[in-house]
């Protein structure tokens, strides 16, 4: 038997574990190449198309564990902002009114609001207070998938920079695809508030809030982020409509609509909510106030966007159309506008141009009259001066103790901030000043038909050598009482009675009746040779009409702050002391009254009412002047050129007088005529009538008459 035959067979697993157990395989050796080895083996074997594919594979796998990386990095970064943002926000609350300054609301004497100055602000009102039209306008119009992003729209994004390249701008100029979060984000500047240390003015620092850099793109979504994390939709939307700008100064949708339409923004309509959520693409542009069509024609974009977004029917739609929105009476008269700057210039500055309160200013204003100054104005330069003019006129009326009634500072009546020529214009008065010297004469016991002498006179002034006035027409008149020198003008009676009574008396008296610029020291103060504004003016002649007392112009009754009954502060005007006594006034009264009468303001004549007043023209035609009063009110114009240029054809007693007279004439309607307090000179006693002559005395003159006639027959 061999060896083969006696071992048997050859051991197997099975054998060796016993029957029934699996075979086990020899285990492979594991290979020890890396797959990127045999990724490049594999390349070497195929060739150029390997290596091709491999290079490709291995960029992309590159790529995808970069943008991986990234994307990590990236959360991780806009992770640590949102927290960051997220923990530095502050409460709800604090962010609705976020106004560097307050407001100011002027009222006139009917305490009816005509202006609104610094930031408005109507009180916090929440979205589910407001009208639901006023809400859904704000969405259609400015986010509409505003309840389903988280605070950044990828798809508004890209929408915004494809219009923009397509119309030529670059791709974060023009619109930028923000929703409503991001917009809060960018009103609340990122948390950061208006710091005086920083930024020179707010314009600067909206400015840089408003910034279109991409960095700057990156921060708003964080924050916008950070905003939705920390509050409701609800919430976020009535930061929105609480913070924006909506012009005229109005800060919120609230402020919005009691300054254009008078009423809670509780309570708009469809087309007043258009109209409101128009403005939030151009506040200034489309403002109802600036331009009503212009306002009118967007918010019947903004109804179209309502409709196609189902917030309107069709018939809703188209009703809202057919009635479109109509301003307030205060927003659409907007009066008072240079009254109001007066005002805001004459208060304390921490209660008027710098407050951080809400202000309400009770104020002396007069809508009516002020409609009156206002249409006066228009229509004579529309009427009486040539077309293309750049002449300017101004008119102040008010009561005897200096309660301005109306202010109009140019002929652009509907402004604000603007040059305010009855109160900044300092220019000289002429003849409009010569009531001074009379006044002094009156009080000296003078009478107004004393005489004085109209001749030619010289004077040698200091400094300057002879001086010789000289009359407006050239001529000298002779003998003329006080009365007539007044009533014509004359220049030299003028001047020969304030160098008799004393120039620096006249100075002192013009003083005393409230004209604080500087009088000229030299004779030729009698002439109007000073500056003074139209305002002062017109408040030394309320100091005639009242009976010789002087006043302070005022416009301010009481200051108040919002939600306060007691004032801050009163009148910051009113009577002053008495400069002349009441029956001087009265003297002067009547003098100025022949000015109207018989003299160079016969122009001024109002029909079946009593008026007195004097002209001004200065040398060369700079400056005209009338002013005058009734029994009720006194009124001063001013015409000229800016840039001192000398009117053509036009001197007190024309054009200024015809303004003054339809002013008053306006102003009076419906008024019942009443008397100017004034005392002309006694009217001189008529001779007695001589006695009947005796029997006897008839007959001797019977006697004595024919015989004269028997010796003319005799002759004959």
């Amino acid at each position: 038997m061999s060896t083969d035959k006696r071992r048997g067979g050859r051991l197997v697993a099975d054998k060796r574990y016993g029957a029934g157990t699996s075979a086990a395989k020899p285990a492979k050796r594991k290979s020890t190449a890396k797959p990127k080895r045999k990724a490049r083996a594999k390349a070497v074997r195929r060739g150029p198309l390997g290596w091709a594919a491999f290079a490709v594979a291995w960029l992309f796998r590159l790529t995808f564990r970069l943008t991986l990386a990234g994307a990590a990095i990236v959360a991780l970064l806009i992770g640590a902002g949102v927290f960051y943002y997220y923990s530095s926000l502050p409460a709800y609350e604090d962010l609705l009114d976020g106004r560097a300054r307050g407001s100011v609301t002027l009222l006139d004497q009917n305490g009816r609001t005509f202006a609104w100055r610094g930031d408005q602000f109507g009180g916090a009102i929440g979205v589910g207070e407001m009208s639901p039209h006023l809400r859904n306008a704000v969405i259609a119009t400015e986010d509409k998938r505003f309840y389903r992003h988280i605070g950044v729209s990828p798809r508004g994004v890209a929408s915004a920079i494809r219009i923009n390249l397509r119309e030529g701008r670059g791709p974060l100029s023009g619109h930028g695809g923000s929703t409503i979060t991001q917009q809060v984000a960018k009103l609340v500047c990122l948390g950061q508030p208006y710091d005086p240390a920083i930024w020179e003015t707010e314009r600067a620092y909206e400015r840089e809030c408003r910034q279109g850099t991409l960095w700057r793109k990156v921060k708003e979504a964080t924050y916008a982020l950070a905003l939705e994390a920390k509050f409701s939709k609800d919430e976020i939307l009535t930061i929105y409509m609480n913070r924006a700008f909506l012009g005229a100064g109005a800060r919120g949708f609230e402020a919005a609509s009691k300054r254009y339409f008078g009423k809670s923004a509780q309570l708009v309509n469809a087309p007043e909510a258009a109209m409101l959520a128009g403005l939030l693409v151009a506040p200034t542009r489309f403002a109802p106030t600036n331009d009503l069509e212009r306002s009118r024609r967007r918010a019947n974009l903004i109804l179209g966007l309502m409709e196609d977004q189902g917030y309107l029917t069709a018939e809703q739609a188209n009703v809202a159309r057919a009635n479109p929105a109509v301003l307030s009476q205060a927003a659409e008269a907007r009066s008072g506008s240079y009254f109001a700057d007066w005002v805001m210039s004459s208060g304390p500055e921490f209660f008027t141009r710098n407050t951080t309160d809400d202000v309400f200013i009770q104020t002396t204003l007069d809508p009516a009259i002020q409609r009156a100054a206002e249409e006066a104005l228009t229509y004579v330069f529309e009427e009486k001066v040539r077309a293309g003019s750049k002449a300017q006129a101004a008119i102040v009326v008010m009561s005897a103790d200096g309660a301005v009634r109306a202010m109009v500072g140019g002929r652009k009546t509907q402004v604000a901030g603007a040059f305010n020529r009855a109160t900044q214009a300092n220019r000289q008065t002429g003849s409009s000043f010569k009531p001074f010297i009379y006044a002094l004469a009156m009080e000296d016991g003078y009478q107004p038909n004393d005489f004085v002498r109209d001749e030619p006179m010289t004077l040698n002034i200091p400094g300057a050598g002879a001086w010789s006035p000289k009359n407006y027409d050239n001529q000298f008149h002779g003998r003329v009482t006080l009365t007539e020198a007044l009533a014509q003008s004359y220049n030299i009676p003028a001047v020969r009675i304030s160098e008799g009574l004393g120039a620096d008396r006249v100075r002192d008296i013009a003083r005393a009746f409230g004209i604080t610029g500087d009088l000229v020291p030299t004779p030729s103060v009698a002439l109007g040779a000073s500056e003074s504004t139209l305002l002062e003016m017109t408040g030394a002649y309320a100091g005639i009409l009242n009976g010789g007392r002087s006043v302070s112009p005022y416009g301010l009754v009481d200051l108040r702050l919002q939600g306060e009954d007691t004032p801050l502060m009163g009148a910051s005007g009113g009577y002053g002391p008495r400069v002349i006594s009441e029956e001087a006034a009265r003297k002067l009264t009547w003098m100025m009254h022949e000015v109207v009468q018989s003299g160079t303001g016969t122009r001024a004549r109002l029909d079946g009412r009593q008026a007195a007043g004097k002209t001004g023209t200065t040398q060369a035609a700079r400056d005209a002047w009338f002013i005058g009063f009734t029994a009720d009110y006194v009124a001063g114009v001013w015409m000229g050129y800016d840039d001192n240029t000398p009117l053509t054809g036009v001197t007190g007693g024309g054009l200024p007088t015809e303004i003054w007279r339809e002013t008053m004439t306006r102003v009076h309607a419906g008024l019942p005529p009443r008397p100017l307090s004034m005392q002309g000179p006694p009217r001189p006693a008529a001779p007695a009538p001589e006695p009947a002559p005796s029997r006897q005395e008839q007959v001797q003159k019977e006697t004595v008459l024919q015989q004269v006639l028997k010796e003319l027959l005799g002759q004959n």
